[in-house]
């Protein structure tokens, strides 16, 4: 009978947490590791074409899944991921990130190995990720199988990613199997300091004649879109999200008002969010793109924050108080309001009327931002997932309604540039049975295009629309619009997909006419991947972005 080893036991708890694939790049140090991946019987390891895109890959596949791993080598191949992990840190995305690392006799010895700096200290680069993660695990003969269990329980309690760092001779130790499954840690109100929230909030609130819900990334990370339908459904309160938050639910939600994102709202909803005399401000997140620049108006007086451990009333907080228990204690106590009475239009009423009425294509009309989103949300079909890049791509597609089980991704706090293109292979292989749509820029997909590669590797199928705008659209207004810095060299992106010699069609667009027919094969073929290049002026960019830009 084989030995159970270390490595045996992490790939264990990480299936038991609902893993099935882990992202990579093989290196001398973890191929040990990698070789119990390959033999594992239900998880199957996705290697990348560098360190970073893989990163890139477990967040977006930590988004639709709920948790991710990535492994990579020590030093040279942590160091390349470690931005992608700062990513899903500031987004709150739970990844396992696991490094091989050398054995302990080697770092015993402070050997000066390659992948080091030369100065015999194996910890510098386990520090630097000490920054970046909320648990850190150094594994030993001793403590792994403890360890393992302690960091991922973290790691799920508090949807952050850990870090688990495995020297190769440790990798193969033999230890016990377990006599059960991981049990994930729960966090538990304390019931007295629940109990006295609720009662504020339901106190303030059912005095309020024109309370709203503001809803954002909390909700997603904690996967309580349920809970929000369920308050929504019990109070008949409007709910607005922010940029972050964006498609907790679907759009056409009949509560639903739209985004609020500070001065760069539509009025409607500007106007409903701040002369609320109560927000009940769930999971949000208040970073510069999700409140127009620091342009939200919320008075903390008339505002409750709940949060994914505690309540804020006012000035008042309230630790150790759930969100889940939150949610449910407000949807049983509150009492429910009609339409008439808190007096507002759901977002489907207030739509541009392009998005409202069937697209009908010019055959020589140039593409246009505004153009291309009104044909874009009626492209979109329920369950799609949407990987949206940091930049007029982004802000292009928040204004598009999403439809029911619709998904939507963006990087908008950390905003690192190529994300997208990585996260559009971890949301394909989290969830192959949905379709997944990545919106990116010419410039940002030369930072990472070589992940079309592997999306073909594997048979993946989405569809990816490259707007060609000649170089950084977004940069451009922010400062520099002539500046050199901001120009890219042209490439021919639509022809890639035969380039990396893949099941999959390019097509490069320059009028409605060419996108409608793109769109339509897109729609009719769903065996291959689709490549679609839109034609774009170089200075187009969306109202919303520019109007945010100006705060």
């Amino acid at each position: 009978m084989a030995k159970f080893t270390v490595s045996d036991y992490l790939l264990l708890r990480l299936e038991q947490i609902g893993i099935n694939h882990i992202f990579g790049v093989a290196g001398d140090y973890n191929m040990e590791f990698l070789d119990y991946i390959v033999h594992h019987n239900n998880i199957e390891l996705i290697p990348a074409c560098n360190e970073l895109n893989a990163s890139y890959a477990a967040d977006g596949y930590g988004r639709i899944n709920g948790v991710a791993a990535l492994v990579t080598t020590f030093g040279v191949g942590e160091l390349s991921a470690i931005n992608g992990i700062a990513g899903a840190y500031a987004e709150r995305v739970p990844v396992v990130a696991i490094t091989g690392s050398p054995a302990t006799t080697i770092q015993a010895r402070g050997s000066l190995v390659h992948h080091t700096l030369g100065t015999g200290d194996f910890s510098i680069f386990a520090r630097m990720y000490e920054q970046v993660t909320v648990a850190q695990a150094y594994l030993t003969a001793e403590n792994a199988t403890t360890e393992i269990d302690r960091v991922l329980g973290i790691c799920l309690l508090k949807k952050l990613p850990v870090y688990i760092s495995i020297p190769m001779d440790v990798a193969q130790h033999e230890v016990a199997a377990p006599s059960d499954s991981l049990k994930p840690p729960v966090f538990e109100s304390e019931r007295p300091t629940l109990a006295e929230a609720v009662d504020n909030c339901v106190s303030i609130l059912e005095q309020a004649s024109q309370p709203v819900i503001l809803a954002d990334i909390g909700v997603a990370r904690y996967q309580l879109h349920e809970q929000l339908r369920k308050l929504l459904t019990a109070t008949g309160y409007p709910y607005a999200t922010m940029n972050m938050g964006k498609g907790l639910l679907e759009e056409t939600h009949p509560q639903f008002i739209g985004i609020y994102n500070g001065a760069a709202s539509e009025e409607s909803v500007k106007k409903r969010i701040e002369q609320a005399d109560c927000v009940l401000s769930i999971g949000a997140l208040m970073t510069d793109f999700n409140t127009g620049k620091f342009s939200a108006k919320l008075d903390p007086s008339r505002t409750i924050e709940v949060h994914g451990e505690y309540v804020k009333v006012k000035h008042a907080v309230y630790n150790n108080v759930a969100m889940a228990d939150m949610l449910s204690a407000l949807s049983q106590r509150l009492q429910h309001r009609d339409p008439q009475t808190l007096n507002f239009k759901s977002a489907t009423e207030n739509l541009d009327t392009g998005f409202t009425t069937p697209f009908d294509a010019k055959s020589s009309a140039a593409i246009t931002q505004q153009r291309f989103w009104h044909r874009f949300a009626h492209f979109l079909q329920e369950n799609d997932i949407i990987v949206a890049e940091t930049g007029t791509c982004l802000f292009g597609a928040a204004i598009a309604p999403l439809p029911k089980g619709a998904t939507f991704i963006g990087q908008v706090l950390w905003g690192s540039i190529g994300y997208s293109v990585g996260a559009l292979l971890g949301c394909c292989v989290a969830a192959p049975q949905r379709r997944s749509i990545l919106l990116v820029g010419d410039g940002s997909f030369q930072m990472t295009g070589q992940e079309l590669s592997t999306i073909l590797r594997y048979n993946l199928k989405p569809i990816i629309f490259l707007i060609n705008n000649d170089g950084y659209t977004i940069e451009r207004d922010i400062h520099g619009e002539r500046m050199p810095y901001n120009d890219i060299q042209p490439w021919k992106y639509h022809q890639l997909v035969e380039v990396f010699a893949g099941n999959g069609w390019g097509i490069k667009v320059s009028t409605e006419f060419e996108l409608e027919t793109a769109l339509q094969r897109a729609e009719q073929n769903h065996d291959q991947l689709a490549f679609i290049e839109v034609v774009m002026d170089k200075m187009d960019s969306p109202e919303i972005l520019l109007k945010m830009l100006q705060q």
